[in-house]
């Protein structure tokens, strides 16, 4: 079976069609939703309040103690990138790959013809900031080798910037727990102090393995789900740029528009 083609339009679309857009992702906010609202009906269920699970002294521990073992586990830059990153997961950035070849493959018959100078004026339509990089840098460096190691530097260390976000949330994540059952120990001491007390030791045990469940959340219902969510997003961007890559050195050697359409079809063509 072949391969579906990309059409070259007839004419020249809008190059806001492959400009990257940024929307709220009620994707990960139904996500969100549906975890709080199943932890919410589960204690509904048992019969015990909601406020009983409301203790200021665990949330002290855990939210504090996680925090402050991310500040000595993480430098300050890369912890103010993961908080950008994380900020970022609500909005999800958009690009139309489809309309990100036409705009590749409308540059090749000039370039085949004229040469790389040729598309110089078109540049700065470029929407995608990438694709527009990886064209400035195409015109003014002669070498091939020389572009794609420059670029595929570039990406990967994009690549790698994404890891490290995902990696602060993921050593975050893996604290939680441990200072959860920290802060658990703390209430069952102050509960111990009151031992003459029965009744009050009964509830004060409960009360005190709230913070067990702060840790717990905190880390499954957050941290690490973000950390996946990050590495899914810096997946997904890596395709992308990797497509512009090879438009763009396709380009530079010059290929049919027919040859260059094919390699990116199979960019287009893979889930996004």
């Amino acid at each position: 079976m072949s391969t579906p083609a990309i059409a070259l339009p007839e004419t020249e679309r809008p190059v806001e069609r492959a400009a990257p857009r940024r929307a709220i992702d009620f994707h990960i906010m139904a996500g969100i939703a549906i975890a709080i609202a199943s932890l919410v009906a589960g204690i509904a269920i048992t019969g015990v309040r909601l406020s009983y699970f409301l203790q200021p002294a665990g949330m002290t521990i855990v939210l504090g103690g996680t925090f402050g073992v991310s500040i000595v586990t993480t430098p300050r830059r890369a912890l103010g990138n993961c908080a950008r990153a994380l900020w970022r997961l609500f909005s999800r950035t958009e690009v139309d790959r489809a309309a990100l070849a036409e705009q590749i493959l409308s540059l090749a018959k000039p370039v085949r013809s004229r040469g790389l100078l040729a598309m110089e004026a078109q540049i700065e339509k470029i929407a995608n900031p990438f694709l527009r990089e990886s064209l400035t840098l195409a015109v003014d460096v002669a070498d091939r080798e020389q572009l794609k190691s420059a670029l595929e530097s570039k990406l990967r260390l994009r690549e790698r910037n994404g890891e490290t976000d995902a990696k602060t949330l993921e050593v975050a994540g893996g604290f939680a727990p441990t200072i959860g059952v920290l802060g658990t120990v703390v209430g069952l001491i102050d509960v111990l102090r009151q031992f003459s007390n029965i009744a009050g030791v009964a509830s004060g045990v409960g009360t005190a393995f709230v913070s067990t469940i702060y840790g717990l959340g905190l880390a499954n219902l957050l941290l690490l789900p973000a950390a996946n969510r990050i590495r899914a997003n810096v997946a997904e961007a890596f395709e992308t740029d990797e497509m512009a890559i090879e438009g763009v050195l396709a380009l530079v050697d010059g290929l049919h528009p027919a040859l260059i359409r094919e390699r990116l079809t199979a960019f287009v063509e893979r889930p996004q």
